[in-house]
């Protein structure tokens, strides 16, 4: 390429005047892109793996419904309020597996979800530098011990101390109360409903914490510098900043945490008791939940309504985690309807 540019009498350029350019080469030709085949094969794949995912959770609804189905038949709604269970007689109700399960897991959840809390504000707003990166993995490691873990030290070490220095004195300074000492009594031995719950709790907190811990820390650092250069204490800048910006995440880290509750299996059966009654509300005695009657009874069930009335239960506990997972969706739908209305 070259060009001559125009110049007067005094020797300047005049920039009046346009520059004439000479092409010698032209520029190469653009070839069109060859990727367009690769994007849709990518689409395609992203696309199966997606209806794969709704296919499985189809199939294993089917598959619960088809098996339970000779249970659903005979007993209908009502095994959802019998609380009979008598393998001999045939007779079979799931109410004080229902009442187990979400009991433990209600119990769980008021324990892990403040701890939890506190773990991720001191993690993201308080600790210093040196000691949030060590504290964080040691949170974390705790959900990489197994279950059967838990439920063996729970068995083992905690039921003893659970019984000794928490039901004991609860029972000797409430006993003749009348309604504390009903919901504190049973046999002095630590295993039950709250022992469960409290297991259940410990295993939940590295859920619920990592992810409080994470949607804390993309709260943009601009909105907490301008509340704390207005005055804002540390809770208020937490309560009125951070929490409107991250409540969809702690939502979903708690919804993470009751799903995690309410799927548990060897940990609860170790130390719930394992008993089918329901004449108590103490929370210290014996009961059973639908993962313990699961793992305890499928293996020897016969053929049958025994086997179809597992099933069942199956089919319960997959309704009430969809049941929760609809409930938190709808409390976010609500949430994000009701942002800018206050004043």
């Amino acid at each position: 390429m070259s060009s001559t540019l125009p110049v007067g009498a005094d020797g300047f350029a005049r920039p009046d005047q346009r520059p004439r350019v000479t092409m010698n080469n032209p520029p190469p030709e653009r070839k069109a892109r060859s990727g367009a085949g690769t994007d849709v094969v990518f689409a395609l794949i992203t696309k199966g793996a997606a209806l794969l995912t709704l296919v499985v959770l189809i199939a294993i609804l089917a598959s619960l419904v088809v098996g339970a189905w000779p249970a659903i038949s005979h007993f209908g709604l009502g095994f959802l309020t019998s609380a009979k269970w008598d393998p001999v007689k045939q007779e079979f109700g799931g109410l004080v597996m229902i009442y187990g399960t979400l009991v433990t897991s209600l119990i769980a959840l008021a324990i892990a979800v403040p701890v939890s809390f506190g773990i991720a504000l001191f993690l993201t707003e308080l600790a210093p530098a040196w000691l949030k990166r060590p504290l964080g993995t040691a949170v974390e490691l705790l959900a990489a011990i197994p279950s059967i873990v838990y439920g063996m030290w729970g068995l083992l070490v905690f039921a003893p101390i659970l019984s000794t220095y928490v039901q004991q004195p609860l029972q000797r300074w409430f006993g003749d109360w009348p309604i504390l000492g009903s919901l504190f009594a049973g046999p002095p031995v630590g295993i039950g409903i709250l022992s469960a719950g409290i297991i259940l709790a410990i295993m939940i907190i590295p859920y619920i914490a990592s992810v409080m811990r994470d949607v804390f820390e993309v709260t943009p650092a601009l909105l907490k510098e301008s509340a704390y250069g207005l005055g804002a204490t540390t809770w208020e800048v937490v309560y009125k900043v951070v929490l409107p910006y991250t409540k969809a995440g702690v939502i979903g880290g708690i919804m993470l945490g009751l799903g995690r509750a309410l799927g548990e299996t060897m940990a609860v059966t170790f130390v719930i008791g394992n008993m089918n009654q329901l004449n108590s509300i103490s929370v210290f005695e014996a009961a059973n939940s639908i993962t313990s009657a699961l793992a305890n009874e499928f293996a020897e069930a016969a053929p049958g309504l025994h086997q179809a009335s597992l099933l069942y239960l199956g089919l319960v506990l997959f309704f009430i985690t969809f049941v929760v997972l609809a409930l938190s969706k709808v409390l976010l739908s609500k949430l994000a309807k009701g942002e800018g209305t206050r004043t």
